[in-house]
C-alpha cells in the first residue's frame, strides 16, 4: 500500500485529505508542523509521496521543501504543494522551487485523486 506524508496544520484539511487518500488505498502519515514533517520525510521507511501545505505554524512550507530537497531523500520523493497560495506566479514559483505538483485549496474531493494521479504519473483507478 502506498504511503503519503501529509504536512498540514489545519485539522479539518488534514482529516479531509487523509479520508480521501485512505478511501483510495493510500496509507497516511500526519505531520501538523513543518519540523515534524521534515523528520517524518527523512525517517525510514520513507513515504512514497508528500503533500505539503505552504503556510505552516513553525516553518514556511517553502523552507520545508528546501530542507527535504537538500537532504539524502532529494528528488526521490515527489512533493505536491496543496495550498491556498493562489496569486499569479505562485504555482510556477513552487514548481521551480522543487515541487512536483501544485493543487489549489480549497480542494475538490471529487477531483483531488485525479489531480494526484496526474502529478504522480499513475493511471490506476482506486
Amino acid at each position: 500500500m502506498p504511503r503519503a506524508l501529509i504536512i498540514e496544520d489545519t485539522p479539518d484539511n488534514m482529516r479531509l485529505i487523509c479520508f480521501i487518500l485512505n478511501r483510495n488505498g493510500i496509507d497516511t502519515i500526519e505531520a501538523e508542523t513543518g519540523q515534524k514533517g521534515i523528520e517524518l520525510a527523512l525517517a525510514k521507511p520513507r513515504p512514497d509521496f508528500i503533500i505539503l501545505d505552504i503556510q505552516l505554524p513553525d516553518i514556511e512550507g517553502t523552507e520545508v521543501l528546501k530542507i527535504i530537497r537538500n537532504s539524502e531523500a532529494n528528488g526521490s520523493i515527489p512533493i505536491i504543494a496543496m495550498t491556498s497560495y493562489a496569486m499569479s506566479g505562485d504555482r510556477d514559483r513552487l514548481l521551480a522551487d522543487g515541487c512536483n505538483g501544485y493543487i489549489e485549496k480549497p480542494i475538490d474531493p471529487m477531483t483531488v485523486m485525479d489531480q494526484l494521479r496526474e502529478v504522480l504519473g499513475t493511471e490506476e483507478e482506486a
